[in-house]
């Protein structure tokens, strides 16, 4: 038995999808439905009361330019995204982050959305662990943590609840 629930849980009495395809003979098509409010609120278990999601910037210390341009990355997030909260800039490793880096939370799925598709084309040479806050802290920083770059191995240890 599977510990996930099923992502079709609550679609057990759902018409069959059709399986034609779109004009470009290539994806299917799907009929119109009501908007999924997962595009407005973050869906449980992530706790948005505080911020829904964490972006840790990592940059390798013994790399000056990687750290020039974290620095500078900083920078521009900063007069970009105003109104994200963004940390302190981090010259040695904190918490389970095993290289320096710098935090920038986000509080609704636009905002996760825009930040990680900006990320995509403007991280340079860094790495970026994204994960969301549903309270445990383990799990969100590694089952359901993504990665943009290279991943790094998290001190987990001081996740886990003791």
């Amino acid at each position: 038995m599977s510990e996930y629930k099923s992502p079709l849980a609550g679609y057990e009495n759902a018409e069959p999808l059709p399986t034609t395809f779109n004009e470009d003979g290539k994806s299917l098509y799907n009929p119109p439905g009501p908007r999924s409010a997962a595009y407005d609120q973050f869906p449980a278990p992530i706790d948005s009361s505080n911020n829904g999601f964490d972006f840790h910037i990592y940059y390798l210390p013994n790399a000056p330019e990687q750290a020039k341009y974290a620095a500078e990355l900083h920078e521009r997030i900063r007069r970009e995204f105003p109104e994200l909260r963004i940390y302190r800039f981090w010259d040695k490793p904190v918490g389970p982050h095993p290289v320096p880096m710098f935090e920038v939370n986000v509080f609704n799925p636009h905002q996760t959305g825009t930040l990680f598709s900006w990320l995509a084309v403007n991280r340079g040479p860094l790495s970026v662990l994204i994960h969301p806050n549903t309270g445990d802290a383990y799990k969100d920083h590694t089952e359901l943590a993504t990665w943009m770059g290279k991943p790094f191995p998290l001190n987990d240890r001081m996740l886990k609840k003791h």
